[in-house]
């Protein structure tokens, strides 16, 4: 039965995280009816298990959750999460809040904090977009080869290196076209009445339309002629579903890097 219970809720975590995942890719927002259904299922299915045939993992139960919606809660308020990125991880602590051990033994070991796995990968996943980010950098200097920050002369460096790590160049038009970016610059009025192009760290997207005008008002003046800077919005559900998988297969990729660089200086008895 154990076992029985463990692949239903493996199933059911990984067929909600899909459509999440896609919907997430095509609309960048996912319905709140996923997470509400979502949710008592999958807590009904792993309180079953944990009362009536695993009661030694009830209290990995409270704690694995606890922690998870503690983290998903600050991360979300923070605003390094989306409302729907903090629902899919509390989610899957009411899933899978323990390693599914009846199911799979693929794990180096055993984690109370399953959902903390897939968040260290979903992380180490989305990080590898800055190496995205610094080739379509580099593509754009060769094709073009003006300066990447041209007309930000005054911004700091380690200013341009955060924009360069996390954004690129693109013309105008695609900026205006696509839903999915965002500008990582905006237009500044000095004291003396003149604007300036500022680097953003950060993309605002309360103000993008009315970043957009003061954009396209500049282009218009002639102020900006090689591009705008702009982020992707990143589908992070994509690289949490991706992190489950990964999760449920080998386990935390971080750990396992670092016992592979580790190993070598593992003293022998």
């Amino acid at each position: 039965m154990n076992e029985l219970l463990d692949g239903a809720r493996v199933l059911l975590s990984l067929s909600f995280m899909v459509y999440a995942s896609w919907s997430d890719w095509k609309k960048r927002e996912v319905s709140n009816k996923v997470w509400a259904v979502l949710a008592p299922l999958a807590f009904a299915l792993t309180t079953i298990e944990y009362v009536f045939f695993a009661q030694w993992l009830l209290f990995h139960f409270f704690v694995s959750f606890t922690v998870t919606f503690v983290l998903a809660t600050v991360l979300f308020y923070a605003g390094a999460f989306g409302g729907a990125d903090a629902k899919a991880l509390i989610c899957l602590a009411l899933a899978l809040p323990y390693y599914p051990v009846y199911l799979l033994s693929s794990a180096a070991f055993f984690s109370p904090f399953l959902p903390l796995w897939v968040f260290s990968n979903a992380v180490l996943l989305a990080a590898f977009t800055v190496v995205y980010a610094l080739m379509r950098n580099l593509l754009w200097k060769l094709r073009t080869g003006a300066k990447l920050f041209a007309g930000f002369e005054k911004e700091s460096a380690w200013r341009k290196i955060l924009v360069s790590l996390t954004g690129y160049k693109v013309e105008l038009a695609t900026l205006e076209k696509s839903v999915h970016v965002y500008p990582l610059e905006d237009i500044a009025a000095k004291d003396t009445g003149e604007s300036e192009r500022r680097l953003l760290i950060f993309p605002k997207d309360e103000t993008q339309e009315t970043i957009m005008t003061r954009i396209l008002s500049a282009r218009r003046e002639g102020k900006i002629q090689n591009g705008v800077w702009v982020t992707p919005g990143l589908p992070l559900l994509i690289f949490i579903t991706a992190g489950l998988i990964i999760a449920l297969l080998f386990g935390d990729i971080v750990w396992l890097l670092l016992r592979f660089v580790l190993a070598p200086f593992k003293p022998t008895l």
